[in-house]
């Protein structure tokens, strides 16, 4: 999940600082999800999906072939 976020981000054409702004956290919370140190909070999935304009799922890369191939 850390990269996609990072990617997600660097594709909505978003600092850390400017994601972090609107999700009303704080950037060093965002760069830790960026580097896997932490997760984002359920509560915030929805809002963050939104921001980045993408799906919980997404998120997740629930429809990635590597999801698939772990699942499988």
């Amino acid at each position: 999940m850390a990269m996609r976020i990072k990617s997600l981000r660097e594709a909505a054409n978003l600092t850390q600082v400017q994601l972090a702004d609107k999700l009303g956290v704080l950037s060093t919370t965002v760069s830790n999800w960026e580097t896997g140190v932490a997760l984002p909070k359920t509560i915030i999935l929805p809002q963050l999906a939104e921001i980045l304009d993408c799906t919980i799922d997404d998120l997740y890369e629930r429809d990635s072939p590597e999801h698939h191939q772990m699942t499988n």
